[in-house]
């Protein structure tokens, strides 16, 4: 990898420096967007008492799961886990310490930290246990909490396509948390299904541009579907 050039042949470069006791974070909703190829070199990795920073954790074999399967996980910070029986299991145990928080308050932590924005007011959480301990204000007759923004050692991301120097285009809704997650990486790690020649997206289709892309990988996905319903004849 050289100047502008962001490209990676492999998994084990795009990774390299993940350590033990790192923060991770990671794009995906549900099973939309994850990156899974990092995601499987992780679990390859062995790294462990990792705190990750997604939306939630997978399902029981696949996504962030295979991390939770492996004891690779220390503490979450999630808005959603309802599709991970294990992760619950752990959670009971006291195995894995968790940090519940909006899923909006989440997004915006993310996108505060990329930013270098150290903290924001909001008024979601107020008079619950998530505002419970927190700096409150009050503006305009409004209560208002203080959450502090988040940044992470790794990003790893998911993408849709890229050109060599990191502009990154999301497809559909698998932009949900992705265009935040790479900004609020001090190494992110972007892995996409084409890789295409500079010059050859349209600028206006970028979602994230290459300066916060570190590492750029092509892989294979699966894309599982997290939830399938059909109609019944």
């Amino acid at each position: 990898m050289a100047g502008f050039n962001k490209v990676v042949t492999t998994y084990a470069e795009a990774l390299a420096g993940l350590h033990d006791g790192m923060t991770l974070i990671a794009g995906g909703f549900g099973l939309c967007g994850i990156p899974e190829g990092c995601i499987a070199r992780i679990r390859e990795m062995g790294v462990r008492d990792l705190t990750v920073v997604s939306n939630n954790c997978g399902v029981d074999d696949f996504g962030l799961g295979l991390l939770l399967e492996g004891r690779q996980i220390k503490k979450m910070v999630s808005s959603y886990v309802g599709e991970n029986a294990l992760f619950e299991q752990q959670f009971l145990s006291g195995e894995l310490e968790v940090e519940l928080t909006p899923q909006g308050t989440l997004a915006e932590k993310l996108r505060a930290g990329g930013a270098g924005i150290p903290a924001f007011y909001t008024a979601t959480g107020y008079g619950t246990p998530v505002g419970e301990g927190k700096e409150m204000r009050e503006f305009n007759g409004r209560k208002y909490i203080l959450e502090e923004a988040i940044t992470g050692d790794f990003a790893i991301v998911k993408g849709w396509k890229a050109d060599r120097y990191g502009n990154v285009i999301y497809r559909h809704t698998a932009q949900n948390f992705n265009p935040m997650a790479a900004t609020a990486g001090r190494i992110t790690v972007v892995e996409v299904e084409e890789i295409v020649a500079p010059g050859t997206l349209d600028p206006s289709t970028i979602h994230t541009p290459g300066i916060y892309v570190n590492r750029l990988i092509q892989g294979k996905f699966e894309k599982r579907i997290e939830q399938r319903t059909i109609t019944q004849d």
